[in-house]
């Protein structure tokens, strides 16, 4: 691992961490206090589409987070940016979230892991949370129905916030609400009313279901 810039004003430390394909680049901003001892990766949408670490969603996913006191660590699938490699159907997209998952566990095993993603990047943080022993998911306008296989997914009976534009021209809101409602332990599933796929005009509304979906998760502090 090696920071390739001085940290910017908001505290975001830029890195390269070792991944199965080469470098991935990743950048990692500590929470805004009172700080909590939780850690949450956020992957980026599909590559090939223009998906990256600095998507809009990604970064307001992640500023909700930083607000409610949770760190966050962002990358780029191999192939993206800074990232070595090329794409690689989610099968290398996935082992190299396992090498950012293990770096920052060695860099802070003090911390509880969470697992967020847009779009692609949520179907990649369902694949793997199970097997990274995520504590809580959040996940962001899964593409249900698409050419991404979510049948047979083990998913691990942990926090789950689901949110869902009621109006995404990309990922049909009908399909993924029938997902949820199958799935064994259904979801948290929140819809923000006139959302398309890239919360256009609606980040502040992404913002705000995302702080009010993890405020019950997080540990209670210290009493007096």
């Amino acid at each position: 691992m090696s920071a390739v810039n001085a940290p910017a004003t908001d505290g975001t430390e830029p890195l390269v961490i070792p991944g199965p394909a080469g470098r991935i680049e990743a950048a990692l901003t500590l929470a805004s206090a009172p700080t909590q001892p939780v850690l949450a990766v956020v992957c980026h949408p599909l590559p090939t589409e223009g998906g990256t670490m600095h998507n809009k969603v990604v970064t307001m996913a992640a500023r909700a987070l930083r607000e409610s006191g949770v760190a966050t660590l962002r990358f780029n699938f191999r192939g993206v940016g800074g990232s070595e490699g090329h794409f690689d159907e989610g099968r290398g997209e996935l082992d190299d979230l396992r090498a950012v998952v293990r770096w920052a566990r060695e860099r802070h095993p003090d911390h509880t892991l969470w697992l967020a993603g847009f779009s692609f990047g949520a179907w990649i943080a369902l694949r793997a949370a199970a097997e990274l022993g995520a504590a809580a998911l959040i996940t962001i306008a899964p593409p249900v129905g698409r050419s991404w296989a979510f049948e047979g997914i083990t998913l691990p009976a942990v926090p789950w916030l689901l949110i869902q534009g009621d109006v995404d021209e990309i990922v049909d809101p009908a399909a993924v609400r029938q997902w949820a409602a199958g799935l064994p332990k259904s979801p948290q599933l929140v819809e923000i009313e006139g959302a398309s796929h890239f919360f256009h005009r609606k980040l502040m509304d992404l913002r705000g279901v995302v702080k009010n979906g993890v405020r019950g998760w997080l540990p209670a502090p210290p009493s007096a």
